[in-house]
Formats: C-alpha cells, sequence, structure tokens
C-alpha cells in the first residue's frame, strides 16, 4: 500500500518505520519537510504525502488534528484516514466528527491509539489492537495491524469509535498502577 503518515512524532515514525519494513510505500507528511525518517522515508509537505497515498495515518499532536483535517479535507475524500490521535482535553478523544465532515467519502477507521507507541515499536507476543473501521476500510486496517506485529480486534464500525476510546483511559490507569511503564497492552481470551 502507498502510506502517508501526517506527523513524525514517536507513534507516526514508529508506524511508519514498521509499515516500511513490511513492505509498504511511506511517505511522512510534515510541515518541516526535508531529510528522511526511518527506513529511509521521504519527509516531504503534508500535502505531497497525501497526494496518491491509498492509506493516511494521522498521527499529529491532539492541538494540530483540527488544522491539518481542514486544509486537506479535499484530498482525504476516498481515501482510508486511520485517526490515531487523541485529543486530550476535548469532549472526543478521536477526529471522527471533523474527518467526516471535511471529507465525507474518507474510510474511516480509528487505531494506533490505545496503546504507547512502545508496544508498535516491540509488540508484546499476542498482544490485541482494539480497531473500529469502516467495511471498505477494515481490511487494509487489519493488514497494518498485523504488519506492527499485533492482532486486529475489531470492535464494529465508524460507530464503534466511542468504545476504542473507551480503551484508552484504562491503558493509562494501568500504567499508573504500574509505575508509569508504558509496555503495557491487551490480549483478548476467548
Amino acid at each position: 500500500m502507498r502510506i502517508a503518515i501526517i506527523g513524525t512524532g514517536h507513534i507516526g515514525s514508529t508506524l511508519g518505520g514498521r509499515f516500511q519494513a513490511a513492505g509498504h510505500d511511506v511517505r511522512y507528511g510534515s510541515r518541516n519537510p526535508g531529510g528522511a525518517k526511518p527506513g529511509s522515508a521521504p519527509q516531504v509537505t503534508v500535502g505531497e504525502a497525501i497526494s496518491g497515498a491509498e492509506v493516511v495515518v494521522l498521527a499529529v499532536p491532539g492541538s494540530a488534528v483540527t488544522d491539518v483535517i481542514a486544509a486537506n479535507g479535499a484530498a482525504l475524500d476516498g481515501k482510508v484516514v486511520i485517526d490515531a490521535v487523541n485529543r486530550m482535553g476535548a469532549s472526543e478523544f478521536n477526529s471522527h466528527a471533523a474527518i467526516a465532515a471535511a471529507a465525507p467519502q474518507a474510510r474511516y477507521v480509528r487505531a494506533f491509539n490505545t496503546l504507547g507507541w512502545e508496544n508498535f515499536a516491540d509488540p508484546p507476543e499476542g498482544a490485541d489492537l482494539f480497531f473500529a473501521a469502516d467495511d471498505a476500510a477494515r481490511p487494509a486496517a487489519e493488514e497494518l495491524i498485523r504488519a506492527v506485529g499485533l492482532n486486529p480486534a475489531y470492535l464494529g464500525d465508524a460507530g464503534a469509535t466511542g468504545t476504542v476510546d473507551g480503551v484508552l483511559p484504562l491503558w493509562f490507569a494501568l500504567v499508573r498502577q504500574r509505575g508509569g511503564h508504558r509496555r503495557l497492552a491487551f490480549r483478548v481470551l476467548t
């Protein structure tokens, strides 16, 4: 897949490196283009990264996501858009409403937001990643979750975004109880 990673921090860089190692074509979109990120993927403008991408991963700070979506809504239409942003302090952690308003034909996925980046860099064996996705986006989401080394745990379509977000406070509480140790993940047992 051709993947645009919007954001070059821990989450974006880690996911992009893992996706590229799995054979995907990755470009990073940044407000400061130039240079390369893990795996020598190019770092270009946000618009250049989105152009030609099949999948766009939003991994910017929560305070920046609204501006990124507003500036690039038309370019996101028709693409799989993975919302990995947590808008801490907002009424909702996710950006589903803003993405749907700016790009009504985008195929929404809520994933990569309930675990710390350390779990993407070195995934615990057998760990699951909870996600929600529109039907048309689900196969891509599952493939990319597996590319990171986690098992996809589907919770439903975009209407289940709030359920996915409910896992985040649980993760933070467990991290605090473990003295800040962030290498903590979940596994669903059946």
